[in-house]
């Protein structure tokens, strides 16, 4: 099978079977590995774009992305849920939101593709101010001050990684070290992580 229909087949299981209210990206990305753009289409099927990124900002990014344990596990259905709802009924105030969301897709490709992480880190904040605004559940106390107390030491911008409510934080960051020092003294564990480029590979055949 290849990574296309992998993905595919994943998504059946999550959206159809099991009734999920999820998009199809963590299952494209999963498959596919790397940094790729992903355009899903109308007709539901899905266009995979490697980014054009040089092997320097690939080290960049490598570098200064640093991902936070919050210590919340969650569930993604209730928030998700209420999205769905939301775009559903055509909810002007959640499909402004949405459209933010692509637009700031497309700015965070140009700055990866033009080598700009700074801007990539400054549109990681502008995202997350803009998903907070989906949802009461998005975020809660603890996470808004760890994200406050990252922001004044050494990050430039970060986001809840997925579909919010709890999870990882995860920062762009302009002083690692004392980003590091800043959160592990706030309680924060800090997750160590690499770029994947191989997608979904047969282990035993």
């Amino acid at each position: 099978w290849d990574n296309h229909e992998l993905a595919e087949l994943a998504c059946d299981i999550e959206i159809n079977k099991l009734q999920e209210p999820i998009g199809k990206q963590d299952q494209y990305v999963a498959a596919f590995g790397g940094l790729s753009s992903f355009t899903f289409n109308q007709d539901h099927t899905v266009d995979v774009m490697p980014l054009n990124i040089s092997d320097d900002t690939l080290y960049d990014l490598e570098d200064n992305l640093m991902l936070f344990f919050t210590g919340y596990s969650r569930s993604a259905g209730k928030i998700l849920n209420d999205q769905q709802a939301k775009s559903i009924q055509n909810d002007e105030k959640m499909l402004k939101n949405l459209h933010n969301v692509k637009r700031l897709g497309f700015e965070s490709k140009n700055a990866l593709e033009s080598g700009d992480i700074r801007i990539f880190g400054e549109l990681m904040h502008e995202h997350w101010e803009n998903k907070k605004k989906r949802s009461d559940g998005m975020s809660n106390p603890k996470i808004n001050d760890w994200y406050d107390i990252a922001m004044q030491n050494g990050a430039i911008g970060g986001k809840l990684v997925g579909a919010g409510g709890g999870g990882f934080l995860m920062f762009m960051a302009d002083d690692r070290n004392k980003l590091r020092k800043a959160l592990i003294g706030a309680g924060m564990e800090e997750v160590r992580f690499k770029f994947d480029f191989e997608g979904t590979k047969t282990l035993i055949t």
